[in-house]
């Protein structure tokens, strides 16, 4: 791999400080509806713009300045809204600037309220419909007494003047549209005055669409509520119409398979089919080859540099997508790529001879040999193709394609059973699963930089003497998230104890890094998705602190309180030559399967419908709508009392639980479910 592709040239502190992505204590709350990416900014530390707005296009990928309302000399400052009245101009202010998630008229909305001098002002930004390239500003100003003002906003020749009269009992109201527009430099945006008006019934009856969930008591309930609502509003905000998703949003301006497929999978739990759909037949048509190589980063790999993960992670988004929509024509349709999909990683190119296993030189994270990858064994490499190919297996079996589905079910047992059982080369030592076998047989623990590795000398790992340590690795608590190991089981409790030694590694205030620290290619810090599969995995394993540890450092960090965005990581980062830090809609991903797949426990199937919720201790109830195959589920789950059996009432109608598990035969309807849990 050329290593240059690890180097990049925006410079952040360059220009005007909006540029930064990682403003102190900065917010970003997405806005979109697949033809306009909003985000709105509110900087509380005065260093860029304490309320500002950045409008995109959601298939265009670029960095932070790029944004159409970005100018290049003063930022994001003339999207702020001016006040001018009794002689002074008011704006919002560093530090005085509340913004929440709020609902206007059955849209997800962001209300940014602030006073200044006795004037208070709301402002409300949202998207009115799911097919114009559109957002709407809805502005209220009241004042104590009264006054003549101007509202302006924008520069130049862009700047939009309204003159109103303060002072009635009633707000003053005003409302902007900012609308996406060809031009000859490729994309503008045209802002005019404009009548508030409720949203359209599209955009109305696709929200409502989407799952809802509360939770009791309030202490444990505010928590989770504002994490589910904050992933449910923001990850089918930030992908196009077309099915387009930046991997890290104004960092990487690139796409990975992997990551599109998680978050298609988490569509598919909220309810989100359809944009699903859009995504995975992109992926299909787009990013797998002819060959079924998937396309990492923008591109393809030579078999050494393959991220093999990827083929059985896109496998399993599909075989979700079945599972939840109900569509097999998706599969049907572009069965020939789903083939070579699974094929691929089973060519003898990245066969390991003695024990059947997969290898090359790429791991999980994306290192390679110029970061001391030896040629070898990757944990996560046999998961997920062993995953994939059994996923691969069931949709062959639903669309009459016994052969193949016979091949595909044995070659992911094969690999499986290598991977957790082979007495050389299974990825378990010493009770727990490590991330890295050589193709001897021993264990990869460290990384050696090759001299020649021609690495920016910036990068930590290249500051670090050494040794690099591989373990422990977050990738390897996946299995127990997946449940491909017993999650109470002596091997997976042994693995999440040594996960400890990645919490508060070189910093302070908590969150996992994605692994040792002193193996880190660039960003030394706390990862929120690398720590989410590390919640998962606690919560299939019984152990709510370390879950609940990890959700409340969520909502503490900065972003995470009040808008639910998160950066990739928190900590020093040389930019340039590392890109700046990005939002990952990967994490919303993660949160979505937290709360759907495994505290609900909501697993559709082709034969019907699996429910075994996981309430973690101090909740006590959770109650849920969701869509199921063009029906609505409404759960409710509550832990059972002193002495009370588990059972549930489907429909009314009593029924026992085995094991804290629920199986439904195939409904015809909507359906209510109740569940009474010792779990």
């Amino acid at each position: 791999m050329d290593v240059e592709e690890h180097r990049y040239s925006e410079d952040p502190s360059r220009g005007p400080a909006d540029a930064r992505t990682d403003l102190p204590g900065v917010d970003y709350f997405f806005l979109g509806n697949g033809r306009v990416l909003a985000a709105v900014q509110v900087d509380p530390s005065g260093t860029g713009t304490p309320l500002g707005l950045l409008l995109m296009r959601p298939e265009c990928f670029g960095h932070k300045r790029a944004a159409l309302t970005f100018d290049q000399e003063v930022g994001l400052a003339g999207t702020a809204l001016t006040i001018e009245a009794g002689g002074r101009a008011r704006q919002a202010r560093a530090g005085a600037v509340e913004a929440r998630w709020v609902d206007r008229g059955g849209v997800p909305a962001v209300a940014a309220s602030w006073q200044d001098g006795g004037v208070l002002v709301e402002e409300t930004f949202f998207c009115p419909d799911r097919v114009l390239p559109r957002l709407v500003r809805e502005i209220r100003v009241r004042a104590r007494e009264p006054l003549d003002a101007v509202l302006t906003t924008g520069r130049g020749t862009s700047l939009l003047r309204c003159c109103i009269k303060l002072g009635g009992s009633e707000p003053v109201r005003a409302a902007i549209g900012y609308d996406l527009e060809p031009s000859d430099t490729g994309e503008t945006v045209r802002a005019s005055w404009t009548d508030a008006a409720a949203p359209a019934e599209d955009a109305r009856r696709f929200h409502a669409g989407l799952a809802s969930l509360s939770f009791a008591p309030e202490e444990a309930g505010a928590c989770l509520g504002h994490l589910f609502l904050a992933a449910r509003h923001q990850l089918p905000a930030v992908i196009a119409a077309c099915g387009a998703v930046d991997g890290s949003i104004w960092q990487y301006n690139l796409e990975w398979v992997r990551d599109q497929a998680l978050e298609a999978l988490a569509l598919c739990q909220l309810g989100a089919s359809d944009l699903a759909r859009t995504m995975l037949a992109r992926l299909l048509d787009r990013f797998v080859t002819d060959d079924g190589d998937t396309v990492d980063s923008g591109r393809t790999r030579p078999p050494q540099e393959v991220e093999l993960d990827q083929n059985g992670v896109l496998l399993l988004a599909l075989r979700g997508y079945t599972d939840w929509s109900g569509d097999l024509e998706l599969a049907q349709s572009r069965w020939a790529k789903i083939r070579q999909l699974a094929d691929f990683p089973l060519r003898q190119v990245f066969r390991h001879a003695a024990s059947g296993l997969l290898c090359n030189r790429r791991e999980f994270w994306e290192r390679h040999a110029a970061f001391g990858i030896e040629e070898g064994m990757e944990l996560a490499h046999q998961l997920f193709v062993s995953i994939g190919l059994s996923c691969a297996a069931e949709l062959a079996h639903d669309l009459g394609r016994e052969d193949e589905a016979g091949r595909w079910r044995e070659a992911g047992a094969r690999l499986r059973q290598a991977m957790l059982e082979d007495a050389r080369f299974a990825l378990v030592e010493g009770g727990r699963f490590i991330k890295r076998r050589r193709l001897d047989g021993t264990v990869q623990e460290t990384a050696t930089l090759p001299p020649d590795a021609g690495l920016p000398p910036e990068l930590p790992i290249c500051r670090h003497p050494g040794p690099h340590y591989l373990d422990p690795d977050t990738s390897s608590v996946l299995p127990i998230a997946l449940e491909i190991v017993d999650p109470r089981g002596a091997l997976a409790l042994r693995t999440l104890e040594g996960m400890d030694v990645l919490w508060n590694q070189s910093w302070e205030g908590g969150g996992y890094g994605r692994y040792h620290v002193t193996s880190e290619a660039d960003s030394p810090g706390p990862w929120p998705f690398a720590s989410l599969f590390v919640a998962r995995a606690c919560l299939e394993a019984g152990d709510d602190a370390r879950a609940w540890r990890v959700l409340r450092w969520l909502a503490s960090l900065p972003g995470g309180a009040r808008a639910g965005t998160w950066l990739e990581f928190y900590g020093p980062k040389p930019v340039p030559p590392c890109p700046p830090v990005g939002v990952i809609p990967w994490t919303w991903a993660e949160i979505l399967t937290f709360f759907i797949h495994h505290l609900l426990g909501v697993r559709p199937r082709r034969d019907g419908l699996e429910l075994r919720p996981r309430l973690l201790a101090g909740l006590d109830e959770a109650s849920a709508a969701l869509a199921v195959r063009d029906k609505r589920l409404h759960l409710s789950v509550r832990r059972a009392r002193a002495n009370e059996a588990e059972h549930a009432l489907v429909g009314g109608a009593r029924q026992p639980l085995v094991g804290g598990r629920l199986w439904l035969e195939p409904f015809a309807g909507d359906l209510s479910v109740e569940i009474v849990t010792a779990h």
